[in-house]
């Protein structure tokens, strides 16, 4: 079996940042696949499930709303939690998506309120939520992003 790219990172080089995963194309349609890395994997601890539950929540919900939502595909949780997925139509690279980024952080870190989703109907695990921690993440990411820019995979 083919050993898939994102195993080929090494992942112990890794820091907080904004990376350009891959780019796909299908029938002329081009698919840029975002590592919305929050921690160093393997040497920082990851994001704890309540709090990453719920910047899925909120990140999603401000993605499918913001003025570029047709353009979203997806965004969702890293299976080793150490950050999330975001993908979008177009062979983008991270400095168009940066802004992006940083307002969904931006929209979570203001938000005040009941979280989107969270209701037994919406969700299988509404009740695993937690807003304080999920702004405590951000907010250390977004300062990383703003300072580090680190937006190419470390060779």
């Amino acid at each position: 079996m083919d050993r898939i790219a994102s195993f080929s990172v090494d992942h112990t080089k890794l820091f907080a940042g904004l990376y350009l995963s891959r780019v796909d194309c299908k029938g002329g349609q081009a698919v840029s696949t975002f590592d919305i890395r929050f921690t160093a994997p393997n040497r920082e601890p990851v994001l704890d499930m309540p709090a990453l539950h719920t910047i899925e929540h909120m990140g999603a919900t401000y993605l499918r709303n913001c003025p570029q939502k047709d353009d979203i595909v997806y965004f969702g949780p890293m299976g080793c939690r150490t950050g999330f997925y975001l993908v979008m139509f177009g062979a983008l690279k991270p400095a168009d998506v940066l802004p992006l980024v940083e307002d969904m952080c931006e929209f979570i870190l203001a938000y005040d309120g009941e979280i989107p989703g969270a209701k037994p109907e919406e969700c299988g695990n509404y009740s695993e939520q937690n807003l304080p921690m999920a702004k405590y993440y951000v907010a250390k990411y977004l300062k990383q992003l703003k300072e580090n820019k680190r937006t190419e995979y470390p060779v």
